[in-house]
Parts: structure tokens; sequence; C-alpha cells
């Protein structure tokens, strides 16, 4: 367990860092006659989609849209979508905008990032209009017309893939299981206020924190037992104390190392802001001695002026 003189309010930040890694991703627009409709799809869309390791991808609606963002002027949604490799992503994209957009009614899905490696959207869920599909190229951008039974799917033909950053982290560590729930909540909603960035797990946050490897060699992931209170004395090693009552865990997947950073930054604002009254005692990160990614977040670097002072005044 670390010694931790390093306090913000109340509330010790760990000396660590959070480990993230390389992925590919794209955006989607999907819009409806009505939000509604648009957040149905978005939500059914980014469905068991919290991990890579067992789901394809990680994905999750990144904000709701007006009509005077979206491509065919009605209300909508930007959903952002992680894999490991570009083959993947377009796999998954397509299954689930074609199970999950196309059979949603009234909505339509456009590409959220036009530059870089082309993969389908509307490329081969078009066939499902039997022949009766139409096409029409609009600003150099091929759209499919597809019939419905309540009119028509309209889809763009491709949306763009780019390079992503998978695996940001923070972990709050609380007294008891409503200090932890609360941080957590007020961490996620302060993260959904940056743009490029989603938090892929319910309510963007995970309770079964991993560690590579296991026991049972079928296994890659086990649980975070350093982090589990109830193995406090039956472990060999714990990153906790007896105050420690609940451990919750917010990933962040973004678009840009820089929005990764950032939410994690106002992540851990929002949570100090609140005190150690709020029964939040310590803020940290899973990482893996480096050796996973290559991106590497340092929690008080982040923290910037706040963390600095924080420090003078303790040393």
């Amino acid at each position: 367990m670390s010694g931790n003189d390093f306090i913000l309010n109340g509330i010790a930040v760990d000396d660590t860092f959070a480990e993230a890694f390389p992925m590919k991703a794209t955006r989607l627009i999907v819009t409806a006659h009505r939000i509604e409709w648009a957040r149905h799809a978005g939500v059914t869309a980014t469905g068991f989609a919290t991990s890579v390791i067992a789901c394809g991808c990680e994905a999750g609606i990144e904000r709701e849209l007006g009509p005077d963002e979206t491509p065919d002027g009605r209300p909508g949604v930007a959903l952002l979508l992680f894999a490991m490799s570009g083959k993947e992503l377009a796999k998954q994209l397509e299954r689930r905008v074609g199970q999950c957009v196309l059979t949603c009614p009234t909505t339509a899905v456009y590409a959220g990032i036009h530059e870089g490696e082309a993969i389908g959207l509307g490329k081969n869920l078009r066939f499902f209009g039997d022949g009766w599909q139409t096409s029409k190229v609009i600003g150099g951008r091929r759209y499919w017309r597809v019939p419905v039974m309540d009119g028509e799917f309209i889809a763009q033909e491709t949306t763009a893939v780019v390079k992503g950053v998978g695996g940001g982290n923070l972990l709050l560590l609380a007294r008891d299981t409503d200090a932890a729930l609360d941080a957590a909540e007020a961490a996620v909603a302060a993260m959904r206020r940056v743009p490029d960035v989603v938090m892929p797990f319910p309510g963007g946050v995970v309770r079964s924190g991993s560690k590579v490897g296991s026991k049972y060699p079928a296994l890659m992931a086990s649980t975070n037992d350093a982090f589990c209170p109830t193995l406090v004395g039956l472990a060999k090693k714990t990153e906790l104390d007896e105050r420690i009552g609940c451990v919750m865990e917010i990933v962040i997947d973004g678009l840009t190392e820089a929005a990764v950073g950032e939410a994690m930054r106002v992540g851990m604002a929002a949570v100090i802001q609140r005190g150690a009254d709020s029964g939040l005692l310590r803020i940290s990160a899973g990482n893996y001695g480096g050796k996973l990614g290559p991106f590497h977040f340092p929690l008080r670097r982040l923290l910037g002026a706040a963390a600095a002072g924080a420090q003078g005044a303790s040393a």
C-alpha cells in the first residue's frame, strides 16, 4: 500500500499513472424524427460494448445533437466506437448499425469523421433493400436510400477510421458504497462534457476492475485483488487499508491522448471539489508498469497547478 501525503481538499491523490493503449476508432451520427428514437438507437447500438476482452469493441454515446448539428437537420446522437483493429471495427460497425440502427424507427446514419481510412457504413447494408435501394452523391459523398416500412433508411456509404486511445482510467477509493457511487457519478457527469471521449461501462463506471492474467490459465484477466476491500488481510498484496470499504473505476476511451487526459482531469477535479466529507478518501489509477501501452497519464501532473500547490503545502 502506497503512502500518501499529497492531499487536495482532504482527498489523497496517489503518485501513479493510468496506462492506456492504441485503438482504432470512428464516430457515427445517428438522427431520427424525434430525439427519443435517436437515443434508443444509440443506446442499443452501443450495448454490450464495455470491453474488447469479450465484446469485440468498446462504445458509447458521446453526446446528443441538435438539428443544427446534424447532416439532415434532425435531432441525433454522436456515437464513438473503438476496437483493436480496423478490421474488427468494421465488423462491429456493420453488425451494430444493421441490427440496431437500421431496425429503429425513423433513423438515419452518417459518418462523424471524414478523414482517415474508409470502412463500410451503408456500403453493405444497402443490400437489405433487395434491389430497390438507390444512391445519390452529394458533395462528393455517397448516400444510400433503403426502402423500409416507415419510409426510407438513409445511410452514408462509408465512415473513416482514425487512431484512438483506450484504457484511460481513475480508481476512486471511498469509505463505503454510497460515497463511492456518489463520487463516480459526479466524475462521469463532468467527463461527459468533454468532447471526443466515452466511458463505455454501465453508467460510465466499472466495479470489476481487472488485472492481466489469472491463476486459471484459460483466463486472460481476473479480479484486481489489490483493490478488493474483502481481500484486505488475505491477498498477498493490497492497496487498501481498513478505512476503504468500496472502490469504483472509471475507464475512458478517446479519439486523442489530449481528450483522455482532459476527461481524467475534470473527473478528478469534480470529486476533489466535493471534499473528504463526501466519503471519498483517495484517487488512484491502474497501470501495468508501462508494459501495456505507450500512453501514460500521471494523476498529479494532470491536476497541474492545483497539484503543485498541494505538493508545496505538504513539503
